[in-house]
Order: structure tokens, then sequence, then C-alpha cells
């Protein structure tokens, strides 16, 4: 496999992987369709930057002791399960106390802190996640062409994957625009918080239940 075929077979495969249905998908459209496009975007670049440090960690062999570590791998599942059952359950929590008081309306200063939250929860979501990382580990030697650098390429690859993930966000944000008024519906906005809310949990309940390693 040469640089150029290696380049096109990631390209294509990532990109496959990216559209698939996934926990991402469901956290950006969430956003998108409560709290807005500049959330949306700031959770989706957080997601894309959790990925980039699990390529960085990847390329320099970081992630290998991931992969090779039970007591590793098992901590951050564990974390990683907390902090998506936590923030599932603010949301489900959040459409629940909806439909008996209507929320006060953030201020600039805290609707601007809350837009920084959500490119947080985007990042932690995927650094406390594993099977992210060996993800990395896993899938991307399988498109390191020889003679290259390992690093650099490993790094190169990962820039794709990033870039891929958000024009992928951005057309879900875009595809939430025609529908904006109807999204904003407080009924509409109870039921999407509670399917997020519920994605997240069932998510960290599959961490946390899942085998060891």
């Amino acid at each position: 496999m040469n640089v150029s075929s290696a380049l096109l077979a990631f390209t294509l495969a990532a990109g496959a992987l990216t559209i698939t249905p996934g926990l991402d998908t469901a956290l950006v459209l969430r956003t998108a369709a409560v709290e807005g496009s500049r959330k949306a975007a700031l959770a989706g670049m957080g997601i894309a930057l959790g990925c980039g440090v699990w390529g960085l960690a990847a390329s320099v062999g970081l992630g290998a002791v991931l992969a090779a570590s039970a007591l590793a791998y098992n901590t951050l599942r564990l974390a990683g399960a907390a902090y998506l059952i936590f923030v599932g359950a603010q949301m489900l929590w959040g459409a629940f106390r909806s439909r008996h008081a209507s929320a006060p309306q953030p201020s600039g200063e805290e609707g601007s802190r809350r837009g920084r939250s959500w490119f947080v929860r985007g990042l932690f979501t995927n650094l406390l996640n594993p099977k992210v990382g060996v993800f990395y580990v896993t899938f991307l030697p399988l498109f390191v062409p020889s003679g290259v650098n390992v690093t650099l390429f490993s790094m190169l690859l990962t820039l794709i994957h990033m870039s891929e993930g958000l024009l992928w966000f951005a057309l879900l944000i875009l595809a939430t625009r025609p529908l904006s008024r109807w999204l904003q519906r407080a009924a509409v906005k109870r039921a999407l918080d509670g399917f997020a809310g519920l994605v997240l949990v069932g998510f960290g309940g599959a961490l946390l239940i899942g085998r060891g390693r």
C-alpha cells in the first residue's frame, strides 16, 4: 500500500465510521436542536479535539498502554461510564423539570458559560471513552504504509478523521436549521432532552457493565 492509496482508503473507511449513528451524532443533534447552532458547533469541536488527543496518544505509543493494561482500561471505562450517566441524568432531569416550570432565559454571560460547557462535554465524552483510544490503536496502523514516519503519518490520519467529523457535525447542524422553529417548542425540547439523556445513560450503562479487559 503506497501513501496515496493509504490516504484514500483511510478517508473512505473513516468517513463511513463517522456518519454511523452513535453517541457523538446524538450529542451534536440534540445540542443543535435544543441549545442552538453555536453550542452544537462547540460540542462538535470538543469531540474532534478529543479524537485528536486520542490520535496523538496512539501515534506516540501511549494508547498501546491502554490497549494492553486491564487496570488502565477499566479505570477509564468506569470514569467514562460515570460521566456519561451523570450528563444523561442531567438531561433527563431537565426534561422532567421543564414540564412543571418554564426555565428562565440565561443572561449573555451565563449563555456564554453554557456554550463553553458544551465544548467541555464534547471533549470529555471522547476522552473518557476507552473504546475510542483502543479504536485508534487498532485502526490507524492498518493504513500506515511502510517507509513513512509512523508518528507523523498517524497524526495526518487523525487530522483527516477530525476534519471528517467536523464536516459531518456541520451538516447535522445545518440540517436542523429548517426545523428550528418547530424544534424550539417546549414539548419537542423535552422529548429531545429525554431521548438524548436516555442515549447517554444507555452508553454509560454499556460501558459500566462492559466486560473488563
